[in-house]
């Protein structure tokens, strides 16, 4: 048995197919169980609550093999309570039920203390939970390469989609959901001790990305870099609120700068094996 979070959302839903898919029994939490109803129905063990109440998640950890926790995407407020809050749950939960294993989901540039906008989530994490007793690894992902599928539509009309990377020959840290999910499946089921951080992911550029759009459009397709000036307002016409704009720019610039990349000191390296044109012929599929 092992305990999954955000077993609804992408990365979440990638570790609990795969554990399922090699025989084992899963358990999550969700707010609503209904909305989970389609993995109830595949056997995992559904129980009602949420990462921020610690009762909820440390009952839900008590008796498992191992255990999967994540920050989950929300825009941040100024001084990030939203992510001390499920911080401060973990640690309690981790002290009343430790798990014999445990896998966290973090970011590239975690180890930063500064300058990380969004990324200051995880770094919490990280900070929070780096001296619990148990085998813990930190599973720094790069970006997601799911998140550019939304290029698609626009580059299908008008043969160009938009980016904040500058310039887009550079590469970055770049993973696909399914990736993360067997990584973390395969930390889970194996033995090792102490404490691990593996940077997983592999550098992709903006053009690359535009390749893999063109090869499964069947049309060229440009990649574009929004300029600076004008990000603010690209982010407030994408539905960013305006107090989660500062944060999300300041992300960007860190990974434009290189401030954040892969190459930390202490780490494990391991490649991505899901291509993005195969990440967006997917999409594709699905009519994203």
């Amino acid at each position: 048995m092992y305990f999954v979070s955000g077993i609804t959302g992408q990365v979440g839903g990638a570790v609990a197919r795969r554990l399922l898919a090699d025989g084992h029994t899963v358990r999550t939490l969700a707010r609503d169980p209904n909305k989970a109803a389609d993995w109830s129905k595949m056997g995992v063990d559904v129980r009602r609550g949420d990462s921020n109440d610690a009762a909820a998640v440390a009952s839900a950890l008590d008796g498992v093999e191992g255990a999967f926790l994540m920050m989950f995407p929300a825009p941040p407020t100024p001084g990030y309570p939203e992510a001390r809050a499920t911080v401060s749950s973990y640690r309690a939960a981790l002290r009343q039920a430790p798990p014999p294993r445990l896998v966290i989901l973090s970011s590239f540039g975690s180890e930063r203390t500064s300058g990380l906008g969004n990324i200051t989530s995880t770094h919490l994490l990280e900070e929070a939970l780096s001296d619990v007793s148990f085998p813990t690894a930190f599973v720094r992902a790069g970006s997601f390469i799911e998140n550019y599928s939304y290029g698609l539509q626009q580059a299908n009309a008008t043969g160009s989609f938009g980016v904040f990377l500058t310039p887009t020959d550079r590469a970055v840290p770049m993973i696909a959901s399914a990736d993360i999910g067997d990584q973390i499946a395969h930390l889970l089921r194996t033995d090792w001790s102490g404490k691990k951080i593996v940077e997983l992911g592999s550098h992709i550029s903006p053009d690359e990305l535009a390749r893999a759009m063109s090869g499964v459009l069947g049309k060229p397709v440009e990649v574009r870099s929004t300029p600076r000036e004008h990000w603010k307002d690209s982010l407030a016409h994408m539905g960013i609120p305006a107090e989660s704009i500062s944060p999300y720019e300041e992300m960007m610039d860190a990974i434009n700068s290189g401030w954040i990349d892969f190459g930390a000191s202490g780490t494990e390296s391991v490649a991505g094996t899901t291509t993005p044109a195969e990440v967006f012929a997917r999409a594709h599929r699905r009519g994203h």
